[in-house]
């Protein structure tokens, strides 16, 4: 049997797949945030559960919001900054007496959907989380895409391409924590979008409550989540133009948007070279369990 860890900002969720892909078990606890013994520890208590509920030793692989650098061995580019600079593999192997993999929570994703989900059978994957942050990460024939530099599919980084004013404004005030300009994080996270509303109405609402607003026929609601489309829409046409992968999956909360499925593809083929793109953007089958399914399929 596998054990996927899924190891986010604020929780931390495991499960026990067995050979057949069928959960058997899962659980979450919260992460204890900016602290790393302690969240080595609350892993290890989650292994050891784990096993106590299926009967037996299993092998272990996770996701994190950051990346293992090929050169260091430690963690980059993790916006849970406080696993930043750690050898998370090395020091978790030690703590539970085995080899440990570990790849970026987008990869997982990409594997998860690739291997039996809204991908299954397709060459290539490319999966996105829009939630706290936003993640890409790539699939080829099943399995991570990490690249030489461990960054492959590392888009949430990039700068939002074809800016206009109002997103020229966004990003003189909304600003990510990488320290870099107009990341699309600060832009299609789902933070970005509630603080794009937040920033054009000055009132605060999270991202459910403006889709109610939507809803009801809010104006200013309406055009947030145009906004949302419109870039979003422009995020994944440079990722068409580089890539051209088979599926985009998406993950996170704003992949339960369910317009972005009907409006995002007509407004990519603007921005793809040449205006045709038929490439299809789904919703991730296994939803908020999909990385950490990934996690368990490193193995």
């Amino acid at each position: 049997m596998k054990i996927g860890i899924d190891l986010g900002g604020t929780k931390i969720e495991a499960v026990v797949l067995n050979n057949s892909g069928e959960q058997v078990f899962v659980e979450r606890v919260p992460t204890p945030q900016h602290d790393y013994q302690g969240t080595l520890d609350a892993i290890k208590g989650l292994v050891d559960r784990a096993e106590a509920a299926v009967g037996e030793q299993c092998s272990v692989g996770m996701g994190i919001p950051g990346t293992l650098s090929p050169v260091t061995g430690r963690v980059k580019n993790a916006n849970s900054v406080w696993l930043n600079g750690q050898p998370l593999d090395k020091d978790l192997g030690a703590l539970l007496g085995r080899e440990v993999r570990i790849a970026n929570d987008a990869n997982c994703l990409a594997v998860s959907e690739a291997v039996d989900g809204s991908g299954a059978g397709k060459h290539m994957v490319f999966g996105v989380i829009i939630g706290t942050g936003c993640g890409g990460g790539i699939s080829i024939d099943g399995k991570v895409h990490a690249g030489g530099n461990g960054v492959a599919g590392e888009w949430g980084h990039n700068p939002l391409p074809w800016q206009n004013d109002q997103d020229r404004h966004h990003a003189e005030h909304i600003h990510c924590y990488c320290g870099r300009p107009s990341c699309l994080e600060v832009f299609i996270s789902g933070t970005g979008f509630w603080k794009d509303f937040e920033l054009m109405h000055d009132e605060t609402l999270r991202g459910p409550e403006i889709m109610a607003r939507v809803a009801e026929g809010d104006e200013a609601a309406e055009a947030c989540i145009q906004r949302y489309e419109d870039r979003l829409a422009r995020a994944l046409a440079s990722v068409v133009n580089v890539l051209d992968p088979d599926v985009i999956v998406l993950g996170g909360g704003m992949s339960n948007v369910e317009r972005l499925y009907t409006n995002v593809p007509k407004l990519m083929k603007k921005w793809v070279m040449g205006g045709e793109c038929d490439t299809p953007i789904v919703k991730a089958k296994y939803g908020d369990s999909s990385g950490v399914r990934g996690a368990a399929w490193l193995w």
